[in-house]
């Protein structure tokens, strides 16, 4: 374990060595990013949209309860920006965009492609490694601030229609300003952005790393989301602790 710590951090340091970026590599990334938004768009949209829904229906009704009916758009605010919304949306990118790198270098792996290329005297790292990571830096931000955005439309619509809270867009989106600030937001776009490095790192290791067959394919993409989502979890612990200070 503590080997392959030590393998991701040093590819970590071989990444930010081979800034900055060329245009051939502007271009790849540019490639890469298209291929996360257009991939993932419309999941997150659906899963945004639900988890601000969820978030309203589990704290709207206790909070009526108690006569703080105002708060449920502070509350479902402030969760969504700062916890749920940049966690779901990495472990969502994590399976869908980190296994297919994973899977993209364990097949260029196993099938001597990447050998082909120290043939030619091109850094993998460098050609491959490098555009992914600077795309899904770049593209999960991205993402978790559109997440952000239609978590709230969720959470409002729900709160809206629902006996137990029946609270007014209006009223929803008012105590939505006054309980979320403007650091909020920049806290879960900061902790999506360190989260977006773990997803690459580890996925271009596992797939840099894969021996075998197709097997080994399989087993570096299983080991690249299971270890992505495990990193993230705890890294979110402690850039909680490190934000709240």
């Amino acid at each position: 374990m503590f080997q392959n710590i030590g393998e991701m951090v040093l590819l970590f340091w071989r990444t930010l060595r081979a800034l900055p970026l060329t245009w051939r590599q502007r271009q790849k990334v540019a490639d890469q990013l298209f291929e996360i938004g257009n991939a993932s768009l419309l999941m997150v949209c659906v899963l945004s949209f639900f988890i601000g829904g969820v978030l309203a229906l589990q704290t709207g009704p206790v909070l009526v309860e108690r006569g703080l009916h105002q708060y449920v758009g502070g509350l479902v605010g402030v969760a969504l920006a700062r916890e749920l919304a940049p966690v779901m949306m990495a472990i969502l990118i994590a399976g869908r965009c980190g296994s297919a790198m994973a899977a993209e270098l364990g097949s260029m792996r196993v099938y001597q492609e990447i050998d082909a290329l120290r043939t030619m005297n091109i850094n993998p790292v460098h050609f491959l490694v490098l555009p992914r990571l600077v795309a899904i830096a770049l593209g999960l931000p991205m993402l978790v601030v559109f997440s952000i955005l239609v978590g709230w439309l969720g959470g409002a619509l729900v709160a809206s229609i629902t006996n137990q809270i029946d609270i007014s867009v209006q009223a929803f989106f008012a105590d939505l300003r006054n309980g979320v600030e403007l650091k909020d937001v920049v806290n879960g776009v900061f902790k999506s952005f360190c989260f977006a490095w773990i997803i690459g790192i580890v996925s271009c290791h596992q797939g840099l790393t894969t021996i075998g067959g197709p097997r080994g394919i399989g087993r570096s993409v299983t080991k690249a989301v299971v270890n992505s989502i495990v990193l993230i979890i705890l890294f979110d612990f402690f850039l909680t602790r490190l934000l709240l200070d």
